[in-house]
C-alpha cells in the first residue's frame, strides 16, 4: 500500500501495518495521538514530516529517507531491528534506544541519550550533538562523523572509528575493545576505566586522559595541551608530540618527542618512559 499528501494524528494510526510506503505525508495534528507505526512490518517512510511521540517501536524492516524528526517527535524508534534512516534529522530526545542492525547515512541528529544499548550500528557522514550518546552500545562502525557533546560512548563495547572528530567530555569510559583511527578527539578524562582502547594517528586534546585503563595502546598519536596522563594505566604508546605530564603509568612502555614533567610518586608507577627528543 502506498499512502500520499496526508496527515495523520490519531493514536497508533498505523498499527501493526505490513508492507506500507509512506510518501510526502505528515504525522501531526490536534489529537496528538503517539505509536503511529507500532509493531509494524517492511515500512518505508520517506519526505514525510514526524512532530508526534514515539512513530517507531517494534518495528521489523524500517527505511526512513528525506524525514524531519522535531524535537517533539520523541523517543521515535525503540525495540526495533533492520533499520534504515537517510538524510533525516532526528531532533527528538531519546531518538535510538535498544535497536539491532541500524544504518544512518547522512543524518542530522540532536537528540539526549541518543542509542542506549543499540547493537550492530553503522553510521556515515553525519552529525551529532547528544548527551551520554551511545551509552552501553556494541559493534559500532562509524566514518566521517562528527560529534559535540558530553559523555559519549561509555560502557560500550567493540567498536571502530574512522576520520571521526569527537568535542566531548568523560568518552569511551568504561568502553571495551574499541579502534579509533585518523580522528581528532577533544574532551577532559578521555578513556577513564577502558579496556583494549587503541588510538592510531589521532589527535588528542585535553586533561587527565587515559587514566586507569587496561590494555591501552596509541600508535603515532598527537597530543595537545594533555597534562597527567595515564594514571595507574597498563599502556603501550607512541606519541609523536610533547606531553605537559605524565603521572604514574603502571606498567607498559610510553614514547613521546617530549614529556615536560614526569610525575612518579606511586611505588606501582613502572611502565618505560622515554623521550624521542634529547
Amino acid at each position: 500500500m502506498i499512502i500520499e499528501n496526508k496527515q495523520y494524528d490519531q493514536e497508533r494510526a498505523f498499527y501493526g501495518s505490513r508492507g506500507l510506503t509512506m510518501k510526502r505525508c505528515r504525522i501531526d495534528g490536534p489529537l496528538d495521538g503517539e505509536s503511529a507505526f507500532k509493531e509494524c512490518e517492511n515500512i518505508c517512510v520517506e519526505d514525510t514530516y514526524l512532530n508526534l511521540r514515539y512513530p517507531f517501536w517494534h518495528d521489523h524492516v524500517l527505511k526512513i529517507k528525506n524525514c524531519e524528526m522535531t524535537e517533539n517527535c520523541r523517543a521515535s524508534l525503540w525495540y526495533s531491528d533492520h533499520i534504515e534512516i537517510e538524510n533525516t534529522k532526528m531532533h527528538g530526545i531519546k531518538a535510538l534506544r535498544e535497536c539491532d542492525d541500524v544504518r544512518i547515512l547522512n543524518c542530522d541528529i540532536d537528540s539526549p541519550e541518543f542509542g542506549w544499548m543499540t547493537r550492530n550500528i553503522f553510521m556515515k557522514n553525519s552529525k551529532a550533538v547528544s548527551e551520554y550518546f551511545m551509552m552501553r552500545a556494541e559493534n559500532l562502525r562509524f566514518e566521517n562523523v562528527t560529534f559535540q557533546g558530553k559523555y559519549s560512548f561509555q560502557y560500550m563495547n567493540n567498536a571502530y572509528f574512522e576520520n571521526c572528530t569527537f568535542d566531548t567530555k568523560d568518552a569511551f569510559w568504561h568502553s571495551k575493545d574499541v579502534w579509533v583511527k585518523d580522528s581528532v578527539i577533544k574532551g577532559e578524562y578521555l578513556g577513564w576505566y577502558s579496556q583494549n582502547l587503541v588510538l592510531e594517528n589521532c589527535k588528542i586534546i585535553g586533561t587527565q586522559p587515559f587514566c586507569y585503563c587496561e590494555g591501552l595502546k596509541l600508535i603515532d598519536c598527537e597530543m595537545i595541551d594533555t597534562d597527567l596522563a595515564f594514571e595507574r594505566s597498563h599502556v603501550d604508546a607512541t606519541i609523536r608530540s610533547s606531553i605537559l605530564s605524565i603521572k604514574n603509568p603502571y606498567s607498559g612502555r610510553i614514547f613521546a618527542n617530549h614529556i615536560d614533567e614526569i610525575i612518579l610518586d606511586d611505588p606501582k608507577a613502572r611502565a618505560e618512559i622515554q623521550m624521542l627528543e634529547q
